[in-house]
């Protein structure tokens, strides 16, 4: 049952594909939770790629399930952070007044629903805004650096993309697995990433990763586009790397490379293998003992209020985030 008594809310939307230019603070009805999904109250949601490539549907292999000519979902967001206010009937991890965070899609509004299984008890350590940036980000470089990477203590890591948000978490989740991280990042980030634990930060703008001067046990291919080739030549005779993402990688299914690297692996020693996607609550209470325990913490670059949501977006095209910002309902917000 829906216990706010509101009935419309404002929400960020979009009605067409596009850049930031396409977002508009609307208000829309409020959302109703059906049997297994909770009603949030949002205080705050995360930014991230993801988010951009489901807003520019690019590439276009998004719209085969997200809408060919508009988006189905209209409400931009997909990190959350929020107090529960409305729970479905098959519901029964959590109850009303629960502080949680996880996957909600439309989560850059007011209020959102969430399928019961994307969300997980809110770290106790952190502010909304910090447990928004989250989700999404960190469960996929936990995985990448532990289920699929199979990173070990004593192990060379070289992260690619290593500013971002998912590299920001990446670095850190190998360091605490004990790892040796190298993170590769632009001129201006060199700090960021030293400050998250790296051993030592490549510029890519002035190191070439592939140059042959070290070979690392696992690549974390999050950014940019580099050839196999190029990654094969910076990775041990034995050594994985993990396709987690990338930019400028074509606009039909930007996974050409990626697939080809999978095709090619079963022929040659090195493993190249593809990350694939998955939003759990089980990844979220694995992240939040890591958080509590002081393991990891989140890149909270800057936040932005709801009716500021365009500005985020902008800086995020322009290149100009470190780790990830965060979007807040609240009339206030902190700068990371």
């Amino acid at each position: 049952m829906n216990t706010s008594t509101k009935t419309t809310m404002r929400a960020v939307t979009q009605s067409r594909y596009g850049g930031s230019e396409v977002l508009e603070l609307t208000q829309v009805p409020v959302p109703v939770a059906a049997v297994d999904e909770v009603l949030l109250q949002v205080h705050a949601a995360g930014l991230d790629r993801g988010t951009e490539h489901l807003m520019t549907g690019k590439p276009y292999a998004v719209r085969l399930a997200m809408g060919l000519r508009r988006p189905r979902q209209p409400v931009v967001g997909r990190d959350v952070a929020g107090t529960v206010v409305a729970v479905g009937s098959s519901v029964t991890r959590f109850a009303v007044g629960d502080e949680v965070y996880g996957v909600a899609p439309g989560s850059f509004a007011e209020y959102a629903v969430a399928k019961e299984r994307k969300l997980a008890r809110k770290p106790k350590n952190l502010s909304f805004a910090q447990a928004a940036v989250v989700p999404v980000s960190a469960a996929t470089a936990l995985r990448a650096v532990e289920d699929v990477g199979h990173l070990r203590a004593g192990h060379s890591v070289l992260v690619l993309g290593a500013s971002g948000g998912v590299g920001s978490y990446a670095v850190q989740i190998a360091k605490s697995v004990g790892a040796k991280v190298t993170g590769a990042c632009s001129t201006a980030k060199r700090d960021f990433v030293s400050s998250l634990g790296a051993d030592r930060v490549l510029d890519y703008t002035q190191e070439d990763f592939a140059d042959g001067s070290g070979r690392y046990d696992v690549i974390l291919d999050i950014a940019g586009n580099p050839s196999l080739g190029r990654l094969r030549r910076a990775l041990e005779r034995d050594g994985t790397v993990v396709f987690v993402g990338g930019e400028d990688a074509g606009g039909i299914t930007g996974m050409g490379r990626q697939l080809r690297g999978v095709l090619l692996s079963p022929l040659v020693s090195q493993r190249l293998a593809l990350l694939p996607t998955k939003e759990s609550a089980g990844d979220y209470e694995r992240l939040a003992t890591m958080i509590e325990a002081g393991e990891v913490t989140p890149g909270l670059d800057s936040t932005f209020a709801l009716e500021d949501a365009v500005d985020a977006v902008r800086r995020l095209e322009r290149g100009e985030v470190r780790g990830k910002v965060a979007i807040v309902t609240g009339t206030a917000h902190e700068e990371g």
